[in-house]
């Protein structure tokens, strides 16, 4: 009890302070700015991990967190197209709602349907965005970090000021030919004091969503069903987004604080089915949440974390469509969320962590018959992590309890999980520049609040999916600054994983009258691959290159009796992959990227009718940094699709064919 009541009295993380604990990479607490190459884990890190970062994210010209993520081997997102278009992330096929997105390490939740829309989120603040399999290496982490099958770990700019400085700006505009996209955003950082910095970043974008496209579809014995072009229409979008954060230390610690808010107002254009083009759907969000963070080292063993947050989203959904049912609909959620991670220093070769969550969730809604459900969910895990000479391990014990609540007479059982995890690594030589990996772990999530209580659709009996995760894997990673090659990175992992008790929808007989059980069981086998490296083959020119692939089997094998057992599961490609080659000479940065999906199919049934053609899409982007006086201005041009490719990411939601952008960075 001492040990708990200490940990309740202190502190949390900082960016720029180490985790702390025996596992981490080096990467992971030296923030470089300047990288060059992706997805590069150090030699001890235990857990699978892709990284982008600095310089880097700039060379892709990305403009959302899921653009960042494509460049990611074994992720699958779901694109509905066009700037307002929801997208999705899955991570080596194990469904939306298993991957936990955190946002400057507190996690984003959405109770209502799991998905977390990573469109939302702007890249013109972001320092580096993480891909892990299983769980971070790092002990002093939050009991919610050991749930998930998979994280995204989103880290903004903190403000680094150069010698004489106590203020940064920066500002940016973007226009985008594709849906004539406006964009702007703005960044100023200013110093308060020794130890207190602050910093204010917004920005917006206003777009008609107006792109031509090809639609062609062919019938079963291959002729040609349907082949015009059109506008995309009903996509238009407005949005404005505004953080303001607060970061401080304290001796032996740190702060921070942290504001956010978005506001946004999209048509939705639907898909292109029957020869409607036109869909009469609108969708209104406002979200904002408030976090913040302490940590502090008590007597240079034990280090103790606090979080808090409250977040407030409020979705507003319209469709007027005639031809389909008529929805007005309101949707107000509400989170509390409170953290206390603890680490111990036992030896130096030895470390132990125990953490506590706490969450809250409630959803309110003007639905007729809504049951107003409301979830209290306590995490407790303990973990520990030893280090043995060239032998890393660190083993997890995840305990969940969660209790809704609701209007109905009785409420849904208490659901209780134990989801342990063990993770090793081994370096075989001397050299750490090879190292063997693997991992086991076991995850659970819990059916959301659309699952359970949606009106003539939720099952208030549905049990958590559980997901088992296999994983063995190496990494080589080799640095040779004085010579023309200057760094190889090889990566690989095989991996088989296994979901139980998926959550699926059955019709019960009545049109629009559905049902959620616990039916789905899915067999994932997978590999990841990448091959990064870095050249220097003239003085002030940089060459990168980074190669990825994705080969993944996953079977549905709920019901031998069904016409689709042991076929592909929607929307997963066998085989996938990206190329990403980047060119800097002096003040010029050059990159093309390629991306890569192969065959898959739209429905359950791996059948001609259900199968959906690849894709390959190809972007050129060029920026040239321009010194003026105290300001220095970039200039960027890109031409995106090269090849004006027609294809789908998600069957007749029809994407962009060429377009083009440019835009001006300056920053003071």
């Amino acid at each position: 009890m001492r040990f708990i009541m200490l940990a309740l009295c202190c502190a949390a993380a900082c960016h720029c302070h180490a985790q702390g604990d025996i596992t981490r990479s080096p990467d992971s607490v030296r923030h470089v700015r300047e990288v060059v190459v992706v997805a590069r884990p150090g030699a001890g890190e235990t857990v699978p991990a892709q990284r982008l970062r600095g310089k880097q994210l700039e060379r892709l010209r990305s403009h959302s967190v899921a653009d960042a993520l494509r460049y990611f081997s074994g992720v699958q997102i779901k694109d509905y197209g066009g700037v307002g278009g929801i997208k999705t992330v899955n991570i080596r096929s194990m469904g939306s709602g298993h991957v936990g997105v955190f946002y400057d390490g507190v996690e984003l939740g959405n109770a209502q349907n799991g998905q977390v829309d990573l469109g939302q989120l702007s890249l013109d603040n972001v320092e580096e965005v993480s891909l892990y399999n299983g769980q971070r290496s790092a002990l002093l982490q939050s009991a919610s970090d050991f749930a998930a099958v998979g994280a995204v770990y989103i880290r903004t700019r903190k403000p680094v000021f150069a010698r004489g400085k106590n203020h940064n700006a920066r500002f940016k505009g973007r226009y985008g030919s594709s849906g004539e996209l406006f964009g702007f955003s703005g960044l100023y950082e200013q110093r308060l004091g020794s130890a207190v910095s602050a910093s204010l970043s917004a920005g917006g974008l206003t777009a008609t969503g107006k792109y031509k496209f090809r639609y062609r579809r062919r019938n079963t014995d291959g002729s040609v069903a349907y082949d015009t072009t059109a506008v995309r229409q009903n996509g238009d979008m407005w949005a404005f987004r505004a953080e303001a954060n607060l970061y401080g230390g304290i001796n032996g610690g740190s702060w921070s604080l942290k504001a956010y808010t978005y506001n946004s107002e999209r048509g939705i254009p639907g898909a292109i089915v029957n020869n409607v083009w036109r869909r009469g759907e609108r969708q209104w969000d406002h979200n904002t949440f408030f976090q913040g963070q302490v940590r502090k080292t008590f007597g240079g063993r034990l280090t103790s974390r606090l979080t808090a947050k409250y977040a407030y989203y409020n979705t507003h959904y319209v469709n007027n469509d005639t031809t389909t049912m008529l929805i007005d609909n309101s949707y107000r959620q509400q989170e509390l969320y409170v953290s206390s991670a603890n680490m111990y220093e036992i030896t130096r070769w030895w470390s132990v962590s125990l953490s506590y969550d706490f969450k809250w969730n409630k959803l309110a809604s003007d639905i007729d018959n809504f049951v107003y459900p409301h979830r209290y969910s306590n995490y407790l895990s303990l973990a520990t992590a030893v280090s043995a000479g060239r032998l890393k391990a660190q083993g997890s014990l995840l305990a969940a309890f969660v209790k809704d609540h609701t209007t109905r007479k009785s409420d849904q059982p208490s659901a209780r999980t134990l989801t342990p995890a063990v993770f090793v690594s081994w370096q075989p030589f001397a050299s750490d520049a090879l190292v063997l990996r693997s991992f086991v772990k076991k995850s659970f999530r819990m059916p959301t609040f659309n699952e359970l209580y949606y009106t003539d659709i939720g099952n208030a009996s549905l049990k958590p999916e559980t997901a088992i995760q296999y994983d063995l894997g190496l990494v080589f990673d080799r640095s040779w600054p004085e010579s023309f090659v200057k760094s190889l990175h090889l990566q690989a992992d095989a991996y088989y994983n296994t979901v139980r008790d998926k959550v699926v929808a059955y019709p019960k007989g009545q049109q629009f009258r559905w049902t959620m059980l616990n039916l789905g069981r899915v067999h994932i086998v997978g590999v990841d691959a990448s091959v990064g490296a870095a050249f220097a083959p003239a003085p002030g020119l940089t060459v990168t290159a980074l190669l990825q692939y994705t080969y993944q089997d996953a079977r549905d094998v709920t019901d031998p009796a069904k016409s689709y057992y042991n076929d592909q599961i929607p929307y997963i490609p066998w085989h996938s992959g990206s190329c990403v080659l980047g060119v800097s000479y002096r003040a010029f940065d050059f990159n093309y990227s390629f991306i890569y999906a192969g065959e898959r199919y739209s429905q359950q049934e791996n059948i001609p009718a259900n199968h959906v053609q690849p894709w390959y899409t190809s972007d050129l982007s060029l920026s040239c940094r321009l010194p003026l006086g105290k300001v220095s201005f970039r200039l960027s041009l890109e031409v995106n699709n090269v090849f004006s490719q027609d294809y789908d990411v998600i069957l007749n939601y029809p994407m962009p064919k060429r377009n083009y952008a440019v835009s001006l960075e300056a920053a003071i």
